[in-house]
């Protein structure tokens, strides 16, 4: 690995910025991948999470860049508006010591005004993400037939959020002689069969081995019963009281609900969803980063590729439903070498993907147990138990689920199920009996309308009911994009488009 930026051939006023921002020197995947696209190769880059992914393709790409032309020449493709705001401050901040101008498109924002900003700005790097690309590229007001340059970031999540379409239309659209670039820390086969159709000859940079989370994080697991989740999640980050948490659920139907629960124990909470809109998710984010909020809810996608700045915790409330999904969790902790932990609250039914997860991807994830204030292994919870200690955590006075250990399973004896099955039959006989003599209570005889109100009540339910008005296309569309979602996400829908009418 190069020790200095200069060596790999990055100019000095670059390099300047880099040391002023206190980056010495280059991380592995950045020597390998900035030396391949300097000399112009296509390239498909894999790395852990929090390797430097980002400064490796943004850094050659503001090198080669024409900052006396006002055409685009560069784009850069990410698959959630919060990433490519994250990639257009750094591409700014770096983009200035060489005269490149940056300008983010992403869905969510106003159109017309990035319209304006690409007629005001003439930059030479557009970074967005594909379907406000596309938008503006099919509109004629975004010319690609100047581009040279192409980078997908998480291009494993681009691929899988269904924007294949998009991306083959923006390619298509590009100079014949672009240079390509996909970079990720997974590679699943839809990338792989993108590789095979855009690159020529890719180079493969590959700095993952065998271990494709960061060593710098431990990975625990706790078991326990459904019902308990919010508890134990409560009592968990009072136990380890960090200064930061982002908590990842599977999907938004339940996120509203788990807000209330650990806002109502006093937490500062918010949730970061991918449909709340632009302005919602960026005053969310800069709640979280500058410590204003404590706890971040989120789902996968909304929290793809974030980079929150010494973030110590990740708890999994939902297990991840795949390897791969794990990795880009694990991945908003731990990065750049700094510590991290990653926790799953699972149930014991779940207990069989942390296996599964361990295997996969070469990492120790251990079980642990809460008790006496900290987390114990549960060897450690054994004895305590054995003992007869009092399981409490941190002199806490609530009371505490019952430690859950995976390798424990239920012991039904048989005197019990006796007595169980002796006082079913007791309580059976009594509801049956007590449903027997309620059978013969004599019961009130409704008295009999007049003849003249019954005809009356006849008329009324014979007149037809008033049609409702036709709805108009907006309602249409609203009705059709509510159809099946949860009810607070419909309210949350409703807010915004009153908080609009207002404005």
């Amino acid at each position: 690995m190069g020790s200095k930026w200069t060596e790999i051939g990055i100019g000095q006023p670059l390099a300047d910025a880099l040391e002023a921002a206190g980056i010495k020197e280059p991380t592995a995947v950045q020597s390998e991948a900035i030396a391949a696209l300097l000399a112009g190769a296509d390239v498909t880059a894999r790395s852990q999470t929090g390797s430097g992914k980002t400064l490796a393709f943004l850094l050659p790409m503001l090198e080669q860049l024409d900052s006396a032309s006002s055409a685009v020449q560069a784009v850069v493709l990410a698959p959630t508006q919060e990433l490519a705001m994250q990639i257009t401050r750094v591409a700014q901040a770096y983009g200035e010591a060489v005269g490149i101008r940056v300008v983010s498109l992403i869905g969510g924002a106003a159109m017309s005004r990035q319209v304006e900003n690409l007629k005001k700005h003439k930059p030479q790097l557009v970074v967005g993400t594909p379907g406000r690309i596309h938008e503006l590229a099919a509109g004629r007001k975004l010319k690609l037939s100047s581009v040279t340059k192409v980078v997908i970031d998480e291009a494993d999540q681009v691929f899988n959020l269904g924007s294949v379409r998009e991306v083959d239309v923006i390619l298509k659209g590009t100079s014949r002689e672009r240079q390509v670039a996909f970079f990720s820390a997974t590679r699943p086969e839809e990338m792989a069969g993108m590789e095979r159709k855009w690159m020529r000859e890719p180079k493969l940079v590959d700095v993952s081995g065998t271990q494709r989370v960061a060593e710098s994080i431990k990975h625990h697991f706790i078991v326990v019963d459904k019902r308990d989740k919010v508890d134990v999640a409560r009592r968990l980050v009072r136990l380890i009281n960090p200064s930061a948490a982002l908590l990842f659920l599977n999907d938004t139907e339940n996120i509203a609900q788990w807000e209330s629960k650990l806002r109502y124990e006093g937490f500062s909470v918010e949730m970061l969803y991918g449909d709340a809109n632009k302005q919602r998710r960026s005053v969310t984010l800069d709640r979280f980063r500058s410590g204003s909020c404590k706890l971040l809810l989120a789902t996968d996608v909304a929290a793809r590729g974030l980079d929150i700045e010494g973030l110590p915790l990740v708890i999994n409330l939902d297990p991840p439903i795949d390897a791969d999904h794990y990795v880009h969790r694990a991945g908003r902790t731990g990065r750049m070498g700094k510590p991290g932990v990653v926790i799953s609250i699972i149930t014991y039914q779940e207990r069989f993907i942390m296996d599964k997860f361990s295997k996969r991807l070469g990492i120790d994830l251990t079980e642990r147990v809460m008790m006496r204030g900290k987390l114990c292994t549960p060897e450690e919870a054994r004895q305590f138990g054995a003992s007869g200690e009092n399981r409490r955590t941190g002199g806490s006075q609530d009371r505490e689920p019952r430690a859950r250990i995976s390798g424990d399973r239920p012991v039904r004896g048989g005197s019990d199920m006796e007595a169980k099955g002796t006082r079913g039959k007791e309580e059976r006989a009594k509801t049956a009996s007590t449903s027997a003599s309620a059978s013969f209570e004599a019961k009130p005889v409704p008295m009999e309308r007049p003849a003249a109100m019954r005809k009356e009540k006849a008329v009324a339910a014979a007149k037809p009911a008033k049609s409702k008005p036709p709805l108009s296309k907006k309602q249409q569309l609203k009705e059709k994009k509510d159809k099946g979602a949860p009810k607070w996400l419909k309210a949350k829908r409703s807010e915004n488009n009153s908080e609009n009418k207002i404005e």
